[in-house]
């Protein structure tokens, strides 16, 4: 039988900064999705949904992508 251990304590400290830090991820990602959607919109040839969805799935080098090859003045 495996032993029970409880969490009296609560999420504590650490448990509140992760929650936070991967909020501010989540919100950041989300903040990425949607301005290169709208700035694909207005500069670039290529459909926006097609960078907003590169930008979803691989966010880092989705933005660096875009900004390389999807603006078309480029940046």
């Amino acid at each position: 039988m495996l032993p029970v251990v409880s969490l009296q304590g609560g999420i504590g400290v650490i448990g509140i900064l992760s929650l936070l830090f991967g909020l501010l991820m989540f919100v950041a990602h989300v903040a990425m999705i949607v301005w290169t959607y709208s700035d694909a919109q207005k500069r670039s040839e290529h459909p926006a949904l097609l960078w907003a969805l590169v930008v979803f799935f691989a966010p880092l080098l989705g933005i660096v992508l875009y900004l390389i090859l999807g603006r078309d003045g480029g940046y």
